[in-house]
């Protein structure tokens, strides 16, 4: 069995895995000269596709359109759950929203999946950009509209985006708060301004977020959770669907943007459902007697041991393992910081001891893992070795107000001998909890304040509890009394966006050009922020001050160095025992897609955006049975 995996992956947003960075001016609104009017934009460089490109150079342009993508959610954004949904509001922060919602908007631009940070023409056929990089003029596509026909406008931009960074999920309106001003001066123009020293990821993550209809939310409230379909204007609408049970999606056969060069090979199948389990064994059932049809595996105990069932070994069930170059994130136990319990660091690199992960990866996970170290792992942002001259000079300030361990070797976690309980290890736990002041007392580990010391692990899937109980075996040996809590996924999530909680698993992972995106998980103000992904109370001047110098890097150098000197504070910071990754995707699917041979390496799989059904009239609704 594995762990969350890539299951567990906070969504940055739509869009918010682009980055640009143009050059910043001293002051907003000064009179510079403007750059030409691009079809697109991107951070550090060109453009790969020129104006008139044709289709992106993954996708399959004579693809079929027809037949039924059905799945389980294996990722979410901002509100929306894994395993329930109770409503169609999927940007604020109330209620559980249906994962599938973004595809029935459209957006100003659109993400290519074979370059690391550029988006081209949706919604917007092209932006203008100010020379100081503050001011973005975006010309609408005079052919776009919402589904009742309406004419989609520059208003409904400019009114969308200012509403989301009001109203928006908290994930949201922290991403935007250096878009200063929308502005529509009339219908085919909209006019983005930005504040000086804004992220290179504000505007593609601005450029990418959903465009509502402003005559529609004049009669509905925008920040209520509601199972009242909303007007889209994507290449999807809300069909069927039973809250908690199951949605639809069905293809809006006439779409304005189905004949976009970023759009041709894309949206092929006529009905997109996703189905909603509460637990990974019973996901499994459904998906081996076929109730759905495509699954990405993150159990690797099911991958290693149950998938020799008929249909696959007669062959109408395939599997792939494709490579996933895309950077990998952190996941692990986040430790809650925010209560006294935990913050002491020296406590919690003792909890860092007491997980065996040697023996985890081995005996409950088939040996199918490699362990994380950094919020950066799997790609060129993650320290090591000694910091590099660039990197300390971002570190010399702070000589003295963070661990000596900083400006030498990058901390990791200990390799255990793999029996499970190492003594060594388990010895290091005692005493870091000793030099803390949590002493023994008739064999209890006790606070400074004389109170048992307790620690409760919060859980939403019973899938996970076999990661729990050696972890919790070991803790008891060092004398803390630790539960495991299972809750359901409402009560789960609020306890997550309240802070209320010791150690929860959690995944999150960056783009290879990270700005803004970083302060919802690491900033002080994240730290207090309801909602945010801050998960563990980080609130750390040096790690404030790091996370603006990734921002302002101007070049791919200077950002590198910035990230590699962050990333050795927060892991010097002990703020939550890492677990592990994989760097490939595991797929299982009914012998009835097809997809592109050479998928885009940076949105990974891409289902079933780019895939498309093998056969001719298969059922566009319904269960796949």
């Amino acid at each position: 069995m594995s762990g969350p995996s890539r299951r567990q992956v906070i969504g940055l947003g739509i869009g918010a895995a682009a980055t640009a960075w143009l050059r910043p001016a001293a002051a907003i609104g000064a009179e510079t000269e403007s750059q030409g009017e691009s079809h697109g934009m991107s951070a550090f460089g060109d453009l790969k596709y020129p104006a008139d490109f044709h289709h992106f150079d993954y996708v399959n342009v004579d693809a079929p359109k027809g037949g039924l993508f059905s799945t389980i959610p294996s990722s979410r954004a901002f509100n929306q759950s894994f395993q329930t949904f109770n409503s169609l509001n999927a940007f604020i922060l109330k209620g559980d929203g249906a994962k599938g919602m973004e595809m029935t908007f459209t957006s100003l631009m659109a993400r290519a999946g074979d370059e690391p940070d550029a988006m081209y023409g949706l919604a917007a056929r092209s932006v203008r950009i100010s020379a100081d990089g503050l001011t973005y003029h975006f010309k609408m596509r005079p052919e776009a509209r919402f589904h009742d026909g309406q004419k989609l406008t520059a208003r409904d931009a400019a009114f969308s985006l200012t509403i989301l960074k009001a109203k928006g999920h908290p994930l949201i309106t922290q991403q935007m708060r250096d878009m200063v001003s929308a502005e529509a001066p009339d219908d085919a123009t909209l006019v983005v301004t930005f504040a000086a020293k804004r992220g290179r990821d504000v505007p593609p993550f601005v450029a990418g977020l959903p465009i509502f209809s402003k005559v529609y939310y004049t009669a509905h409230p925008f920040d209520e959770s509601t199972l009242d379909v909303p007007l889209g204007s994507g290449p999807y609408k809300v069909g069927r669907f039973e809250p908690n049970r199951f949605i639809e999606f069905d293809r809006v056969k006439d779409w304005w943007g189905a004949d976009l060069p970023v759009c041709r090979g894309s949206y092929n199948f006529d009905t997109v459902r996703f189905d909603f389990y509460r637990d990974r064994d019973v996901a499994f059932e459904g998906f081996s007697g076929r109730s759905y049809l495509y699954r990405e595996e993150f159990t690797s105990r099911i991958w290693n041991t149950r998938y020799d069932f008929p249909a696959l070994t007669e062959g109408r069930v395939k599997r792939e393992q494709l490579p996933d170059e895309t950077p990998s994130g952190a996941q692990g136990w986040f430790i809650n910081t925010r209560r006294d319990k935990f913050k002491d660091p020296r406590v919690r690199e003792a909890l860092d001891c007491a997980f065996d992960f040697e023996w985890t990866n081995k005996t409950i996970m088939y040996g199918a893992y490699v362990r994380t170290v950094s919020p950066f792992q799997n790609s060129d942002l993650m320290a090591s070795g000694p910091p590099s001259p660039e990197e300390l000079v971002l570190l010399e300030p702070f000589r003295g107000k963070v661990p000596d361990e900083v400006f030498g070797m990058p901390f990791v976690p200990p390799v255990s001998d793999g029996s499970g309980q190492d003594r060594k290890l388990l010895r290091r736990a005692v005493q870091l909890l000793n030099d803390a002041g949590f002493p023994i007392k008739d064999g209890k580990r006790m606070t400074p304040q004389g109170e048992l010391f307790r620690v409760e692990f919060l859980l939403d899937e019973p899938a996970f509890q076999a990661h729990h109980m050696p972890y919790i075996k070991n803790l008891g040996t060092l004398g803390i009394e630790a539960t495991l809590r299972l809750v359901d996924p409402v009560q789960a999530r609020a306890r997550r966006d309240d802070f209320d909680f010791d150690m929860v698993i959690e995944r999150f992972g960056f783009s290879t050009v990270p700005g803004d995106s970083l302060r919802p998980f690491f900033s002080s103000q994240a730290a207090g922020t309801k909602g945010s992904n801050n998960l563990a109370g980080i609130a750390d001047p040096a790690v404030d001050s790091l996370m603006e110098q990734v921002i302002a890097a101007d070049t791919r150098a200077k950002l590198v160095f910035a990230a590699r000197a962050l990333d050795r504070v927060i892991r010097a910071g002990r703020y939550w025992v890492p677990q592990w990754y994989s760097n490939l995707h595991r797929l299982a699917y009914w012998d009835v897609f097809g997809h592109p041979p050479h998928l885009p390496k940076y949105l990974g799989v891409m289902a079933p955006d780019i895939w498309w059904s093998t056969q001719a009239g298969a059922a566009s609704s319904g269960q796949a049975k």
